[in-house]
């Protein structure tokens, strides 16, 4: 039947009568959130005590500085976050559920909010229904309303039936169906009950907890050292004021208010790169655990090859003879004809398309339109197959079966020479690659019907042959998954025979060995945990077996990645590190159950997301280990004078750490995430996920380039002490040191492994912008009277600078050294 759905005009008119398809939602301005979440961000505290105490103690300039960098880190925080805020936002829109609907004689696909009130609508199995509709055409149509009645089992839906209505909110279980919409958003029954569709908080990762912890303790260790430093000044010098302001100076420094700033924003903009890349991640944090992928279970039709079913060959044993369709005309026969009966009226699977396209091509009339279906039963049983009972205008009765050749030969009455041919003819197809159905029929003449499909006795009739080339593409996509220290394992419903012909074809690794659904249940967890890990082909899979190879990989601490399309495909993906749906054929089922979705099915993608997922990890950790490296001389330059007793203890005050936090701030969020993916990323095993982000092996250096950078900048000022210069010239030249070991720090943690020769080319266009502004405000403060007195700094020579910088780069670039010793090693 041709449908033509509404046109644009009455489109409008019935979304302004009726709104759009969406339950009421409560409207927030996330900035009023991100600045209530500054507020009560300890950083932002102090500064806000310290400027009332600059205020209180009649130094306006002072505090007024603290008020404008507690609006310039107000406004970078709102930025960062706004940023990472509208990227998970797009990607929400982007992964939201679509829906196909009839507009202007057209099937177009569109987000479900778009649907209005007497838009026709098609669902399928696998499909979440968008709106309460009507029936009026339906197939094999059962549903799955558990989310409004509590009861599991599936219903059969018809339009002549009394349960003509389908529901916003449930699972098609089986068959497809046309609707026409009767209600939308808040008036459909999951509107009306109060169910929310709101997205369910998600759990912190490893990563988050790592991260979180370590600002905790970072926070707590600031909160004693400022009760302390507070305590010695006062002890010492008897201003209250004064010791408040050197304790809040030593708290701020030691605060790494940086650190989830830069995760947040890394995990955000991550997967908005991943979007750019045709790869949907329905959370950003998914991005943390794609870098560790180390085994990948795929799909093999329409992931490995094209999903584009071509009918190939046909053997019909009633003449005893195979029609090879890549060899002359073929001919017209009973076993294409009956194949055509078993198939659905509006046929959806690749194979039934085909089916139909063929009979339209071969059978001398068509008797599609003149015979009407009068009962069905759908695709099921262990193998499965399924029937069709159809009635010509004269009032003969048609009954014929395709599935399985398994399935339908289970009720054939054949002798063993006929069984013999027929698996000759099944195995010499299946080791070409080919998928292939058998099709039967039943007695014409049967007047009552049996209540399964199973109780049949059928005719054999013949077998169908399809072939579904490979992805022209997919050989290379495996080498790199390969290259990557990935794994790959196809898991497929298939003949072994199908699955080895097509694995051979792509270029798949495999031993030889392949294990069907069948054989794994019997396997137990020992057993099992072994196989998974030997064998890369797995055939004749259903979604129990399917789960278990799934937990036994996960059990022997591989990180999984899992490809799958369909509603029985849901549970693996779930149950998967990284569960990848397909965009274009994939259930809505599937996708909701995924982690990732393909948004052109093309697995290709999965090596950009891998990438992707270890550039971020790896640039994530570049950025903290920086954090980390440039906080250690800012503690101690805050925190030695002090302890040690020097004559000029008060070396920086809260107007210096605050501007050197201003200059940290963007570089690590902004500058480290936009670097590109080390050379040899892609080249080295999955890092392991019960392996620390925060390893002491890795850290240890990081702090040891703190410690270095303390070393050297706090000689060259208290040599210059001693020497008997002022404390603004001693101020100032730590400062410059300091600025100086910010730039080339960054320089040299571009990469822990290349040298900055080489890194120097890495392509971030940020990386000059941020350090140049950087060196230009260390400029303006040496050079501008103004902003000398600001900062209680002095006017210096030139020797004095070169003496910064030479010091700042002496201080830095040993691990230019230590890179090249470390290299030579490896």
């Amino acid at each position: 039947m041709n449908y033509q759905g509404l046109s644009e005009q009455e489109v409008l008119s019935n979304r302004k009568a009726f709104g759009r398809n969406e339950l009421d939602k409560q409207v927030k301005n996330h900035i009023w959130g991100i600045l209530l979440e500054i507020v009560k961000e300890p950083l932002f505290v102090i500064l806000l005590v310290a400027s009332a105490i600059y205020f209180f103690l009649g130094e306006t300039t002072e505090g007024t500085i603290m008020l404008v960098a507690i609006g310039l880190i107000s406004a970078i925080s709102i930025f960062q976050e706004n940023k990472s805020k509208n990227a998970i936002n797009a990607l929400k829109k982007l992964s939201s559920p679509k829906a196909k609907v009839y507009r202007n004689g057209s099937l177009i696909t569109m987000p479900t909010e778009d649907i209005v009130i007497k838009d026709l609508i098609v669902v399928e199995d696998g499909d979440l229904i968008p709106a309460d509709a009507q029936i009026i055409e339906a197939h094999d149509f059962t549903v799955n309303e558990s989310i409004l009645t509590g009861e599991s089992l599936s219903i059969t839906k018809e339009s002549s039936s009394s349960s003509a209505l389908i529901y916003q909110g449930t699972l098609v279980d089986s068959g497809n169906c046309v609707a026409e919409v009767v209600a939308i958003g808040k008036n459909t029954a999951l509107g009306i009950i109060g169910s929310s569709l709101h997205e369910i908080d998600q759990s912190k990762t490893p990563l988050q907890f790592q991260i979180r912890n370590f600002v905790k303790r970072m926070v707590g260790f600031g909160g004693i050292a400022f009760v302390l430093v507070w305590g010695i000044n006062y002890l010492t010098s008897y201003d209250i004021l004064q010791s408040l302001l050197a304790g809040l100076t030593l708290a701020m420094s030691i605060l790494p208010e940086e650190i989830p700033v830069a995760f947040s924003t890394f995990m955000a903009l991550g997967a908005y790169r991943l979007y750019k890349n045709q790869v949907i991640a329905r959370s950003p944090y998914t991005v943390e655990t794609l870098g560790a992928a180390s085994v990948i279970c795929t799909d093999k039709t329409g992931t490995l090859t094209e999903n584009r079913m071509e009918l190939r060959a046909i053997y019909d044993l009633s003449e005893n003879s195979s029609q090879d369709f890549t060899q002359g005309t073929p001919r017209f026969n009973s076993t294409l004809e009956y194949a055509m009966w078993a198939s659905e009226i509006l046929p959806f699977d690749a194979m039934e398309k085909a089916i139909h396209d063929t009979y339209s091509q071969l059978a001398p009339s068509d008797e599609r339109k003149g015979t009407k279906m009068i009962h069905e039963y759908p695709l099921g049983g262990k193998p499965p197959i399924m029937t069709h009972i159809f009635q010509k205008q004269s009032g003969e009765k048609i009954f014929a079966v395709k599935g399985s050749v398994e399935g339908v030969l289970n009720q054939c009455k054949l002798d063993e020479e006929q069984l013999k041919v027929i698996w000759d003819h099944v195995n010499s197809f299946t080791n070409q690659g080919f998928r292939v159905l058998a099709v039967g029929k039943a007695n014409p003449q049967m007047e009552v019907y049996p209540n399964t499909q199973q109780e049949f006795e059928f005719e054999y009739l013949g077998l169908l042959a399809f072939y579904d080339p490979p992805k022209k593409e997919i050989k290379n996509t495996l080498q790199s998954f390969y290259q990557a220290g990935i794994d790959v394992k196809m898991i497929t419903g298939d003949h072994a025979q199908t699955a080895a012909a097509i694995a051979s074809q792509v270029g798949l690794k495999s031993t030889g060995e392949i294990l069907t659904g069948e054989e794994l249940l019997r396997l137990d967890s020992t057993q099992l945990k072994k196989a998974v890990q030997q064998t890369s082909i797995f055939a004749r899979m259903f979604p129990e077996a399917k789960l278990k190879v799934i937990e036994a990989l996960k059990a022997t601490g591989a990180v999984v990645a899992m490809t799958g399309d369909g509603v029985n495909d849901g549970p693996a993906l779930k149950a998967a590190h990284i569960g990848i749906a397909m965009g274009k054929r994939g259930s809505e089922v599937a996708k909701s159950a995924a982690a990732l979705v393909l948004m052109d099915d093309d697995l290709g993608h999965m090596t950009e997301a891998v990438a992707l997922g270890r550039k971020i990890y790896e640039n994530l950790k570049k950025a903290i280990r920086y954090i980390i490296s440039i906080h250690i001389p800012i503690i101690l330059i805050v925190l030695l004078p002090l302890v040690l007793g020097w004559e000029y203890t008060l070396i920086f005050t809260p107007v210096h750490v605050i501007f050197l936090e201003l200059i940290m701030g963007p570089t690590c969020s902004i500058v480290f995430e936009n670097e590109p993916i080390e050379p040899n990323s892609m080249n080295k095993p999955p890092r392991k996920m019960s392996d620390t982000f925060f390893s002491w092996a890795e850290l240890s250096i990081s702090v040891i380039q703190g410690l270095m950078i303390t070393v050297f900048t706090l000689g060259l000022g208290f040599n210059l002490m001693k020497d008997g210069q002022s404390i603004e010239t001693v101020r100032t030249v730590i400062f410059s040191t300091l600025v100086f070991s910010n730039v080339f720090l960054t320089l040299v943690n571009r990469s822990f492994y290349y040298s900055v020769l080489q890194t120097i080319r890495y392509p971030n266009k940020l990386m000059p912008l941020i350090l140049g502004v950087s060196i230009l405000f260390l400029i303006a403060t040496l050079t501008i009277p103004s902003i000398q007195g600001l900062f209680d700094f002095e006017s210096i020579d030139i020797s004095l600078v070169t003496r910064a910088l030479i010091t700042a780069f002496v201080a830095v670039f040993w691990v230019e050294l230590w890179k090249r010793w470390r290299s030579k090693r490896n």
